[in-house]
């Protein structure tokens, strides 16, 4: 085998095994009759400042508390925020996009929260939060699942790795 056989076959081998990572690394999944791209995710904690010069990760965090004035409006703003990124191959109907989630001291019990879209984009984003009193009594967000429903009909789902 010369020299250069073996350089193209390295090179050919190191793209390949970039592709196979750059593909295990994306968060978007299909599913038979539409997409989720990704799931973005923040963590408003209570008595928790970030200490950085980073002025994205310091907006963030005034972004959700932006409009809170007295303390209990501070409070009550603390949980978690998600952004689902998704798409419908057929955009003809309504859709639903459900959010269940289990919480650390609400026990096997899961809750669900449902948005139901009339107008389909081709791109479309749907938030969901766990803050306020429900926050502050049941705990942390343990584990998600988020699917998107044309009537009984599963589109597609994504679900974090401790969902059962």
């Amino acid at each position: 085998m010369t020299t250069e056989s073996r350089s193209s076959r390295l090179r050919f081998g190191c793209l390949a095994i970039l592709a196979l990572l750059l593909s295990a690394c994306s968060s978007a999944v299909d599913g038979p009759g539409g997409r989720i791209g990704k799931v973005k995710y923040y963590h408003l904690m209570p008595n928790y400042v970030p200490q950085t010069i980073d002025p994205t990760v310091v907006f963030e965090r005034q972004h959700f508390l932006h409009g809170a004035v007295t303390k209990q409006e501070i409070i009550d703003r603390f949980g978690h925020y998600y952004t689902i990124f998704w798409k419908a191959d057929d955009r003809s109907g309504p859709v639903t996009v459900k959010f269940e989630y289990q919480q650390e001291r609400s026990g096997l019990s899961k809750r669900v929260q449902e948005q139901i879209v009339d107008a389909i984009g081709r791109s479309n984003v749907s938030k969901f939060q766990v803050t306020g009193p429900e926050y502050q009594k049941s705990g942390r967000v343990i584990a998600w699942r988020v699917s998107v429903l044309r009537g009984k009909e599963e589109l597609v789902s994504q679900q974090s790795a401790l969902w059962n």
